[in-house]
């Protein structure tokens, strides 16, 4: 322990966020001296607003499901989910004092519900392991002789470090500090940016049609994602309705699959009733027709469809509200069966950045070693987290990305 001491490195941390927090206590816990610097007041400002101010702190899954959640570089990721695992995320935080829960979907919560407990052990575990932390003040510059860090400059000063982990997160919520700084430090030390793209958001849906049906939440639908003809994905899962188009879990999913794609050629179908194949929606139909024979087709399918969605279901199929069941022929109702199983919808846009949960694209994983996260070009630099491009599904995985990928970077500095 004498010997680690005399060779200890001085590490800085840029960000006090999910990734920069773990890194810090990883690479403290390793015998390093580390500050960490926070432009903002406090620690965890974009962790306070995860999950709904709940913060879905990871996953309960193995590495490999793991892997299968994630959209961008997953083959990247191996080590790190592997070294940092859900499992070891989960015993981390439990070590460390705050009481977790999994919910339905295998989404790991903290027991109390308030995010402020994740940020708050966190940062017990980086002062228990002597980590120094430099609040409201922010990083301007890396500088780098010969290919090896050598100094940062802040809105403060100039400081030497042998080791600097960049970890200032994306684009996405601004207002929480995370304005890409990251990919200019970056760019500014030769590294690829892979352009920034929102993900995890909600979307612009082309028309009106969806303006009535504001509000509505629909549970247990598939979504599926064509693109150019060819199904890209299916969903499963909760959907809402809201005055610009779509939005709820499997929408935010979606998000991250089409926000590379030329979105004119990408279309949505909803199945509203999962289910039942074709078949047994036609016999579900028909026994229905069986008992409201003199009724509006409109109040029959009030037993199978929310009230809200009718109106649009059957305009899309050619049919009156008014109309009478019996006089239904049976073309008009295979059209109603293909509307309801496949329920179609053109995407405008994506919402803005100020909206979206996670920032998709950034630093180049080709440029990092995945064991460690240390750049290929740079001596001494390291990224994680939400810089760089890698990102996943919802449901705890990006968190967990952070924590992984922060403790591999932290970890690596052993020196």
């Amino acid at each position: 322990s004498c010997r680690k001491v005399l060779i200890m490195s001085k590490v800085a941390v840029i960000g006090a966020g999910a990734a920069g927090l773990v890194a810090a206590y990883a690479a403290a816990k390793n015998g390093n001296e580390v500050t960490v610097f926070e432009k903002n007041e406090k620690c965890g400002k974009k962790i306070y607003i995860t999950g709904k101010g709940r913060c879905n702190v990871t996953h309960e899954c193995t590495p490999s499901e793991f892997l299968s959640n994630v959209v961008t570089n997953a083959k990247f990721m191996t080590s790190s989910i592997y070294g940092f695992s859900p499992e070891d995320t989960v015993n981390f935080f439990e070590s460390g004092g705050l009481k977790l829960k999994t919910e339905r979907g295998a989404r790991v919560f903290p027991v109390s519900d308030k995010a402020s407990d994740v940020s708050k052990c966190l940062e017990n575990y980086c002062k228990k392991a002597g980590v120094i932390f430099k609040f409201g003040e922010e990083v301007k510059s890396i500088e780098v002789i010969s290919s090896t860090i050598s100094d940062i400059i802040t809105s403060k000063g100039k400081y030497f470090f042998d080791n600097v982990i960049v970890c200032t997160g994306g684009k996405s919520y601004p207002l929480t500090g995370s304005t890409g700084d990251g990919y200019v430090f970056a760019q500014a030390t030769g590294h690829n940016i892979i352009e920034p793209k929102q993900g995890l958001c909600g979307l612009n849906l082309k028309g009106i049609w969806f303006k009535k049906l504001q509000g509505l939440s629909l549970k247990n639908i598939n979504l599926s994602v064509f693109y150019n003809g060819k199904k890209a994905k299916e969903l499963f899962g909760e959907m809402l309705f809201t005055h610009y188009g779509i939005s709820g879990p499997v929408v935010l999913s979606a998000s991250s699959l089409i926000n590379r794609y030329d979105l004119n050629n990408v279309k949505l179908y909803v199945d509203f009733k999962p289910a039942l194949n074709y078949e047994q929606l036609d016999n579900r139909i028909l026994r229905d027709f069986e008992s409201y024979k003199n009724k509006d087709i409109s109040n029959c399918l009030k037993q199978l469809l929310p009230s809200a969605v009718i109106p649009e279901i059957l305009k899309r199929s050619a049919v009156a509200e008014d109309k009478k069941v019996n006089s239904l022929t049976k073309a008009e109702r295979h059209s109603l069966l293909t509307n309801i199983k496949n329920f179609d919808m053109l995407i405008l846009s994506l919402r803005g950045f100020d909206e979206a949960i996670i920032t998709c694209g950034g630093v180049d994983v080709k440029d990092l070693n995945p064991k460690t996260m240390e750049s290929k070009l740079i001596k001494g630099l390291y990224f994680c987290g939400e810089v760089l491009d890698i990102d996943a599904y919802t449901g705890g995985f990006n968190l967990q990305i952070a924590f992984s990928t922060g403790f591999a970077a932290g970890n690596g500095i052993k020196d």
